[in-house]
């Protein structure tokens, strides 16, 4: 299995709305791609409340079944909309990708 972990802080406003309302926007994005790809197990996403000065706004966290269904959850046409989506609401983004079969 496959984990996918990304982390985003995100403007302070973007498309012409604030911070607050692109991150409900980025977690229905992110969570209407359940069931769009074959092999995507689980998905998630959590918002920071700690407000310290090295967190992150956005946590993904995803589960996939190989390698290939995470290529797949990468070059789907809804997740590319969503990166061209993000390219104007983030200025951060940190990622990693292992699997636990070989952790």
């Amino acid at each position: 299995m496959i984990k996918h972990i990304v982390l985003w802080r995100l403007n302070e406003r973007a498309y012409g709305k604030d911070k607050q309302t692109n991150v409900q926007i980025l977690k229905e994005k992110l969570l209407a791609m359940q069931g769009k790809v074959d092999g995507l197990i689980k998905i998630e996403v959590g918002f920071d409340f700690s407000n310290e000065k090295d967190s992150c706004d956005v946590m993904l966290y995803s589960e996939f079944e190989s390698k290939e269904a995470l290529h797949q959850y990468q070059i789907h046409p809804d997740h590319e909309a969503i990166k061209v989506w993000l390219s104007e609401v983030r200025y951060e983004r940190r990622v990693v990708d292992y699997d636990i079969t070989l952790s």
